[in-house]
């Protein structure tokens, strides 16, 4: 596809974030958007994602974004229209201590307060819930029955079809090498495939985001950080409605994937870097934390796996809004994991950004200033 000469806007990264701000743009009748993406569309960190979708947070801003997204994935195959493949069987966090318990409770409330149905659990419910679970060392869970999982590439489809449809155009194997400004006002983007003139630029780009904002004397603090999943073969006995389930203490994770599982979990030794090749280093302490919590799945075979980037911010929370000095750069970026799941309200939020409207929440609090003026804010049910 040949580049116009000029877009109104140009959305630059191609996965669930960009796809879902082209959409809401078009949708709400702007017109001239062109998105950019330098591989395949949901190529990079949304197609490596695990799918969880979820409200279970600590903190009342990412509640909003979890609840509002779970809202659209529940209706997405009316809008935009597409099969996503949504099982809402729940997010169940397992608890080892008491400060554990203590956070959870304290988060249960507020997502109560939202309108989430958010419970704590004992052991034995937690068992009952997931039977391949060990009860040793367990004290307590947290189950959130709204959320659950679907499947990343469906969602980015879904976008990007609906966007198409409605007079967006979305370019792929195009890289975005820098964008030009004189003073304060951004007049253009010069890519892999020639030059574009606009004078909005939204970043979209993920873990490839401080580089491209730095082009325009913006600063995003931003780390790519891999993380690596691995699918096994399948697992006898698994019910089928097994919930997303973490080990808080360890970020051990699985959810059911065909006739097996889905299995996460982060690794402390990882450096940051753009590393997408798999490497078995993390394996001997994913090892122990199966034999702990899930020791039957040590019998269980692998039939692949892959690895990811994380965005990670200092705080690992999302930068969102609009860059004071470069008008107008407006970035949503560094969801830190939290990108899928956040994806559609994410859409809703820059699209009224972007037309100076009120929004469904403030999201002001995740402004990349806030690292020189307020300060990281705290989010506590991560893994």
């Amino acid at each position: 596809m040949t580049l116009p000469a000029r877009a109104e806007v140009v959305i630059v990264g191609g996965g669930v974030i960009g796809t879902s701000i082209a959409f809401h743009l078009a949708e709400a009748g702007v017109t001239g958007i062109l998105l950019l993406e330098r591989n395949e569309l949901g190529s990079g960190s949304t197609s490596k994602a695990a799918g969880g979708v979820r409200a279970n947070f600590s903190d009342d801003l990412n509640i909003a974004l979890g609840a509002r997204s779970l809202e659209a994935f529940a209706r997405f195959g009316q809008r935009p229209g597409q099969e996503i493949d949504l099982r809402r069987v729940g997010y169940l966090f397992l608890l080892s201590t008491n400060e554990q318990v203590e956070l959870f409770e304290q988060s249960t409330r507020l997502q109560n307060a939202a309108g989430q149905p958010t419970r704590m659990l004992d052991v034995t419910e937690a068992v009952r819930l997931a039977p391949i679970l060990s009860p040793d060392g367990l004290l307590a869970a947290c189950f959130s029955p709204n959320d659950g999982h679907c499947t990343p590439e469906s969602v980015v489809l879904g976008y990007a079809t609906a966007a198409r449809k409605l007079g967006a155009r979305l370019v792929t194997g195009c890289d975005v090498l820098g964008i030009d400004a004189i003073g304060n006002e951004i007049r253009g983007v010069r890519t892999s495939r020639g030059s574009v003139a606009t004078s909005t630029v939204i970043c979209a780009a993920g873990a490839w985001s401080e580089p491209l904002a730095a082009t325009a004397g913006v600063e995003l603090p931003v780390t790519p950080l891999r993380r690596q999943i691995v699918v096994t073969a399948a697992v006898p006995g698994l019910p089928r409605g097994l919930p997303m389930t973490i080990d808080f203490s360890s970020t051990f994770y699985f959810h059911s994937e065909g006739p097996g599982l889905l299995i996460g979990m982060s690794d402390p030794d990882e450096q940051p870097g753009f590393r997408l090749d798999r490497s078995e280093a993390w394996f001997p302490r994913l090892t122990a934390a199966m034999e702990q919590r899930a020791p039957s799945l040590l019998d269980v075979g692998l039939t692949g796996g892959w690895a990811g980037l994380y965005e990670n911010t200092p705080d690992h929370n999302a930068l969102i809004g609009e860059a004071p000095d470069v008008g107008r750069f407006l970035y949503a970026t560094g969801f830190s994991g939290h990108g899928f799941l956040q994806g559609p309200a994410v859409g809703e939020i820059i699209r009224d950004l972007y037309l100076g409207r009120d929004s469904f929440v403030d999201v002001s609090p995740l402004d990349a200033g806030r690292f020189r003026n307020s300060g990281p804010r705290a989010e506590q049910n991560i893994v």
